[in-house]
């Protein structure tokens, strides 16, 4: 049994989770979290701790957002957008049991204050950013690192606030520019 319980969106998804890993959720009903629960969050995450697995899109990135801000220390599970879609629709409900394991294998600890050895020149660097590629480079990295898929400003923040070293994040460049097939 997974110690934490797990956060997500909605009842779909808790039965995904329960299908994968024997675990606790918490569901929130949506991107209109409310009040009350964050309050559960909280005191889930006192008493267990927590890890927010949301849909990888536009609503499970502001709930997501939402509890990071106001629940210090959350652990975030990802998924990529490819593991979470079937016919068209995005979420944690549609992930196989392998994919929902591998992503909470691969859980990171939210370190609000925390510092990172990336810079953004590390980012422009990589071609992660102001790079005719960098949103495709940023998904495969954002997977590599386990940090998910996002913007640039985020990318470097999920650096930042999951304290990716610069040997993972080196590491995982190398891998990038193997799959590019750009290794010099």
């Amino acid at each position: 049994m997974i110690k934490e319980i797990i956060v997500v969106e909605g009842k779909d998804d808790t039965t995904a989770i329960k299908r994968a890993v024997e675990a606790e959720t918490i569901e929130t009903g949506g991107s209109a979290i409310n009040r009350e629960t964050l309050e559960r969050i909280k005191l889930a995450q006192q008493r267990r701790g927590v890890i927010v697995f949301t849909d990888p899109d536009h609503a499970g990135e502001r709930i997501r957002k939402i509890i990071a801000a106001r629940v210090p220390g959350c652990k975030h599970a990802f998924l990529t957008q490819e593991e979470a879609t079937s016919k068209g629709d995005i979420g944690v409900e549609n992930a196989s049991v392998e994919a929902i394991r591998k992503a909470l294998e691969q859980v990171k600890t939210d370190y609000q204050a925390a510092e990172s050895d990336i810079a953004w020149e590390d980012l422009m660097g990589a071609g992660l950013i102001v790079h005719p590629q960098a949103a495709s480079r940023r998904l495969t990295m954002g997977k590599l690192l386990g940090i998910g898929y996002c913007n640039g400003k985020q990318f470097y923040n999920r650096c930042r606030m999951f304290q990716i070293t610069r040997e993972e994040f080196a590491a995982a460049y190398r891998k990038l520019e193997e799959e590019e097939g750009t290794t010099e």
